[in-house]
Parts: C-alpha cells; structure tokens; sequence
C-alpha cells in the first residue's frame, strides 16, 4: 500500500502530463498517510491543564502568583513526566471562549476549557499565606466524568516556591519530579518574569522583563518572553538580538533557533533564514520547519531549484497529514504557480480538515472557474463571501485578472507538534461507501450530543465531515455544540456554513443564538427574520422574536449559559 501511495505523492508534485495523469491517483494519497500515521501511532495520554489558582485572600504579595501557581505546577508536573498543556495553548483555548486570561473558572466553565483543549483533567486551586509561609491547594476536575477529586495541599516557606509546587505536582500525580532546567534562578527573578507576562502593557511588560533578564543573563524564558514582544510589535532585529545568545545547552535551544529563523525572514534575510531551517530540519524532521522553509521559498525574489515551495509544502503535509494550514499553503502555492488542477485538488484537501476556511473557499472558487467547473466555483464563491466579506473586496482589487492576493501563505510559528489527529476509521473512507462512513459518524454524533457527551460529538462530528465537508447537519450540531462550550465565534463559522449548505429554520435560530452570544442582536433579530420568512407559523422562531423584543441587557441575562435558559430550551427542541 505504502510504494503506491508515495507513488502517486511524487507524480502529483512532478510537472508535465504525468501530474494531470496523476490526480486521480492522488485521491487516495491524504488517506493513505493517514493510514501509515495512525498505524504506526502508540496511544498518548490526554495532557492536564493548568488553570490560574485564585488568591481568595486578596494578599497583594500574591496577585501576580495567580499566572505564576498555573506555570510552576505545570513544570513540576511535566517534570513528573506528565503529558501537559502549556500558556499559550492555554491562552488560545481562553481567547476562543471569550474568557479573560486570569478568570477564574466555575466547574462548568472548567469542563468547558477542558473539552476545548482535549485535557484528561483541568487543575485549579488557591494560593494563601500564613505569615511567611505559602500554602498552595490544587483541586482537580476530570474531564471525562465532571468529577471533582479530594483537593491536595503543600506549603512552606515563600522562598522556597519551587520546592513547594514539586511537592504539589508529586501528590497529585503519586510521582516523584525528575531535576528540570527550566526553573527561574530564584524567586524573585520568576517573579519578574511573570509579571511581565501578565503586565496590562507591552512597556510595563518590557520594564519587568528588562528587569529579569539583567539579573539573570541566562534565564532564557524571559529572552522568548521578550521576543514575542518585540515580534507583535514589528520590532524583528531586536527580537534577533535578544533571541541569538540563548546556548546550544539549552532546554529551549531548538525552539529559539526556530524563532531566530522568523526575524530573519520577516528582515528578508532570506539566505540566512533559510541556513538555519535546514539545519534544523536536517537534525529533526517536523512540518512546521518545513513549512516555514515552503514560506521562505515563496518569498524570495527568485524560486532556486530544487527548493520549490511546492515541494516543501507537500513535505509538510506528508509530515502532518491533519493540519489544514499546511495543505492551503499547498494549494495556493500551486495556483501562484499556474496550476490550477493541482490547486483544486489541495485546497479541496485544506478544506476536508477545516471547512470553516474562506481563503481556501474563495481561492478554490477561482480555480474551479478557471477549470471551466462554474456552478461548483459559484457555490464556493457564495460560501466564502457568507464566511467574510473581505472577498468581494479582492475582485475589486484584482492585478492583472487575477483576484486572488499575494502573500496569503500560513506562517506557523509555535514549534509544537498538532495535538489533534484523525481518527484510523477515517482513512477507511477510501475503501468504503463515503456516504455511508459520513451517516454512521453524524448519526454517532447526534448520539453523543443528546446525551451531553460533547468531546465524542464533536470527534464524530469532525469525522463525518472529513469524509462529507459541507454536511450541513453535522455543522448545525457541531455549531450548537460550540455554543454549549462557550465558543461562540467558532459557532458562527459553523453555523453559517450549515445555511449555506442547507437553509432551515433551525439553522437560522441557531446562528441567531450565536450572534446573541457575540452581541449582535442586529444580525440576531436579522436571523430570526429569515427564519420566520422560511416558516411564518414557526413557534421557535416566533418565541426567539418576542425575547428579542426586550431591552438588550435583559436579552444577553436570558441567552447567557443558553443550553439552561428560556432560549436553551428553544435550543433543545430545534434538535
């Protein structure tokens, strides 16, 4: 199986006739590797994830160790050889639910982040003094059964913090912590380095950060601390400068050369970027290295054989068959290259894995139309205009005919692994009826979600709409189910395709609950217009328009925590 698959990769990424020749061949590839990925797979333990502990006393010594508990626990717990979420997956995970960054969570609302990040289970707690000594509680929510464990206790002397949590870390999980280099060199240095974290602004942030960093040369998480400020902030050479001197002893050496890469790419020193992505590549193959070399390649003056992006991109997605990013890279680099089959294809692949995507929507449109396929490539011009309206405005733009922009390559720069895999039974997909593998996994996730099992919904969800991605009732459940989880933005998305694929009531409803979450009551009331439009005896929708007729502070009370409220139960019958 494997040579045939390969076989068919290499001819859909060589030139001439043998890649027209080849595409029916790569129908097959994606599964393939999915297969050849899977197969070889060993199960992973689900991560833990640390949330930000409370300081229910107020004691001001310890604001700042609310951001500073969640950090240290989950060191000492990685150093238990734990499985763990890190900040800023978990900063991303609160962003999507519209949390802030320090909130402290209720027990539905830590399930919730839980299921988000896919965590085995959440850890919470507090953090006191009792004269000078800290006391540090952690409680523990299992994901899986919303169950809440017997919470668990250390404490000691506050300057001895990180014995402290290693303490913490042990009993919770009954393992003893192996030695870590990654720990501050002392209390007080940590304690600057996350306050810069958490500093309402990048100068305050900077002053604590400067701070650390003359004090402690080689602490080099506060050298990628600073980075990132500089980064957001343009600033690329002196992100260079403060990155370059992190040694190649370092716990953070590989991924600090990776950020290394991206200031010189974002300074267009192009050659000297791409020196040190091989060289990383060279020592360890990984898919986001290869893309950014795909990226490199992309936007230099001139392509150098044999370093196509084309080739690069494919590497990629061969690596990480499940990343939706690196496959539009893929597609797109094929239409910047005239190949408009070739774009099809891939960007059809980048849109199995994220349906939600509108530039691989809008720019698969503009193949299909070039291919002579226009009722195909009007229903994906229709699809991403309903996702943004950003689409209308590139044609109006267009150089040269053509409407699709330079520059829209994905530049992925977190040097982590894609925690999300598909499912083996998918890759069956190729020696199966597809329409029958995509009922059997909605009709799993229907299933899942009358009984509240949201993470298997969403997994079956994902999986129907891998093998069949405009399913619009997978995507009105998969939308309701971000909903229930907080993600109401990630709702919107789903549910808009849901409509496009199929206009109904309940579709209408529901993407009107989602605008209400946001605060759109415009585009809320707009929603539920159409649905009465569709069905002017309709007593949801009827309903749903006389809430919407009350002051809308009175409306957001009544539609917060919607599954439990009034329209939760309107939520409930338009399943």
């Amino acid at each position: 199986m494997e040579p045939d698959c390969e076989s068919a990769r290499l001819n859909a990424n060589d030139g001439g006739g043998r890649r027209v020749a080849a595409m029916k061949a790569c129908a097959v590839v994606a599964l393939c590797l999915l297969h050849a990925a899977v197969a070889g797979a060993q199960p992973v333990e689900a991560p833990l994830l640390v949330v930000p502990f409370d300081n229910p006393s107020r004691e001001p010594r310890l604001a700042w160790m609310r951001e500073g508990a969640a950090i240290l626990l989950t060191d000492a717990l990685a150093a238990t050889g734990a499985s763990v979420i890190d900040r800023e997956e978990r900063l991303q995970a609160f962003d999507r639910m519209q949390l802030p960054a320090n909130a402290s969570l209720s027990r539905a609302s830590t399930i919730r982040v839980g299921h988000a990040v896919t965590a085995s289970s959440v850890i919470s707690g507090s953090v006191q003094l009792q004269g000078e000594h800290l006391v540090v509680r952690a409680r523990v929510v299992r994901i899986d059964t919303g169950r809440l464990l017997p919470s668990v206790e250390a404490a000691g002397p506050l300057p001895e913090m990180f014995n402290v949590f290693a303490t913490l870390a042990q009993r919770i999980r009954g393992t003893p912590a192996i030695a870590s280099d990654g720990l501050a060199p002392s209390p007080q240095v940590f304690e600057l380095y996350v306050k810069g974290l958490v500093a309402e602004t990048p100068a305050a942030a900077l002053s604590f950060l400067d701070q650390a960093l003359k004090t402690a040369p080689a602490y080099d998480r506060v050298r990628m601390a600073i980075w990132d400020l500089h980064s957001e902030a343009s600033e690329h050479q002196r992100a260079l400068d403060v990155i370059s001197p992190i040694a190649a002893s370092s716990k953070l050496y590989r991924e600090s050369r990776f950020r290394r890469a991206l200031s010189l790419l974002h300074l267009k020193r192009f050659d000297d970027a791409m020196q040190v992505l091989r060289a990383m590549q060279a020592e360890l193959p990984s898919a986001i290295v290869t893309n950014a070399i795909g990226v490199v390649e992309l936007r230099r003056a001139t392509t150098h054989q044999p370093g196509r992006a084309t080739y690069f991109f494919s590497q990629a997605s061969e690596l990480d068959p499940t990343d939706g990013d690196l496959f539009f890279n893929l597609g797109y680099a094929y239409w910047l290259d005239k190949d408009a089959k070739a774009a099809i294809y891939w960007l059809r692949e980048a849109v199995r894995r994220d349906p939600t995507d509108g530039d691989a929507h809008f720019i698969l449109s503009v193949a299909l139309q070039q291919t002579g396929a226009t009722t195909e490539a009007t229903r994906e011009r229709e699809l991403a205009e309903r996702l943004s309206s950003k689409y209308k405005g590139w044609e109006s733009k267009a150089i040269s005919g053509d409407p699709v922009p330079r520059g829209l390559e994905r530049l992925i720069e977190e040097l982590v692994p894609s925690r999300s895999r598909i499912d083996s039974v998918i890759t069956e997909a190729g020696q199966r009826d597809q329409e029958k593998l995509a009922a059997f996994h909605l009709d799993a996730g229907r299933r899942a979600f009358a009984r509240e099992a949201d993470r298997e919904a969403i997994q079956e969800l994902r999986r129907a709409l891998y093998v069949s991605p405009y399913l619009a009732e997978a995507h009105l459940l998969l939308g309701r189910l971000y909903l229930r989880g907080g993600r109401a933005a990630d709702a919107v998305e789903e549910l808009k395709i849901a409509l496009w694929s199929e206009v109904t009531v309940p579709a209408h409803l529901a993407l009107a609950e989602a605008f209400l979450q946001i605060q759109d009551h415009a585009a809320a009331r707009a929603e539920v217009e159409r649905a009465l439009a569709l069905d002017p005896t309709s007593a949801e929708a009827l309903a749903f328009k006389a809430k919407l007729g009350g002051p809308p502070r009175d409306i957001q009370s009544r539609v917060e925590g919607s599954p439990g409220g009034p329209h939760g139960k309107i939520f409930a019958k338009l399943h």
